[in-house]
């Protein structure tokens, strides 16, 4: 990491924030996310189901915690495409800190769903279909996309194959989502965290608890192992009240997991909703269908009304703008 560490803890619980860090001692390096107004503003662009909500502030904690390897530039996508219930989440992360995110879903099966109580598991929702992660560069326009399948697991589990499959690198992904009392009244909360281990000299692992590629062993296997180990059981104390408590700063949190062994953290990056959609892009997107596409979307009003997926912002336009000829129907 380029940022200047600190081994300070603040008191002070900051929302919608990336937290890098470092448990050297064990050559673990890790972020953490808290997400306050930010996941509470996309949760309510739309009224979601409770379930739903869950699974797209999990999509919305899991993009930032990937994204974020996008310092300055670039874009960070998760999809996923399924046979269930939610038939789509699609989360977009711009770097170095906006976030957008919707559902697509069958309502009448959501609420078979939630009709079936403790016998419904969250990945139900999901059936079988894939989760895509694309990163798009824009300093070499470069574009780089992983796929991994999704046949009952969760957003968390999904990416530890992805690490396992594409990355090869230990990997722990913690996620939580739910709703606090504040004096406005119930909110949306989200949190994650991503411990890896990466040796700063360079050794591969084999074997290693939770993973099942192969590895080369460069160092001593019992060292290798014994520090995944420990980083990963302190990971697996993390309780979900934790990394969604308004109270808790993010150095608290972690000096809570690693303080035996000492944890460095680095500079937060601050988050916040964004959405790309605008006027001008829109009215671009229109002129791109033909006379005839555009007068087959003008409503009753006589006018052409646009949606945006991301954050329900509504946009009227006039049909004469695109072509005069154009008539209201």
């Amino acid at each position: 990491m380029t940022e200047t560490p600190s081994r300070l803890v603040s008191p002070e619980a900051h929302d919608d924030s990336l937290l890098p860090f470092a448990v050297e001692p064990l050559d673990l390096r890790g972020r953490l996310v808290r997400l306050g107004p930010t996941v509470n503003a996309i949760l309510t662009h739309y009224d979601y189901p409770e379930p739903v909500a869950r699974l797209l502030g999990e999509a919305l904690a899991l993009a930032t915690l990937l994204g974020s390897i996008l310092e300055s530039h670039g874009r960070f996508q998760l999809q996923t495409r399924s046979d269930g219930p939610v038939d789509m989440l699609v989360v977009d992360y711009d770097a170095p800190g906006k976030l957008r995110g919707f559902a697509r879903y069958d309502a009448a099966r959501v609420a078979e769903f939630e009709a079936a109580g403790a016998r419904a598991q969250p990945a139900m929702l999901f059936g079988r279909g894939h989760l895509a992660l694309t990163i798009e560069r824009e300093a070499d326009a470069a574009r780089y996309q992983g796929v991994v399948p999704l046949e009952g697991e969760s957003l968390a589990e999904a990416a530890h194959i992805y690490f396992q499959q594409s990355e090869q690198i230990p990997s722990v992904v913690r996620l939580a989502v739910g709703e606090v009392v504040t004096s406005q009244g119930r909110v949306w909360r989200a949190g994650g965290l991503l411990l890896q281990y990466l040796p700063a000299h360079g050794a591969h692992i084999r074997d290693l608890p939770g993973g099942d590629a192969p590895y080369d062993i460069n160092d001593d296997e019992d060292d290798v192992d014994d520090a995944w180990s420990e980083g990963r059981a302190l990971a697996e104390t993390l309780a979900d009240h934790e990394l969604i408590d308004p109270d808790l700063s993010g150095e608290r949190l972690l000096y809570r997991l690693f303080h035996e062994r000492g944890v460095t953290v680095f500079p937060e990056r601050a988050l916040e909703e964004f959405c790309r959609c605008t006027n001008a892009r829109i009215e671009g997107l229109l002129r791109s269908f033909t006379p005839q596409e555009r007068a087959d979307m003008i409503g009753d009003d006589g006018r052409i009304g646009v949606t945006c997926e991301f954050c329900a912002t509504h946009r009227s336009f006039d049909p004469a703008v695109f072509d005069p000829k154009e008539t209201n129907g």
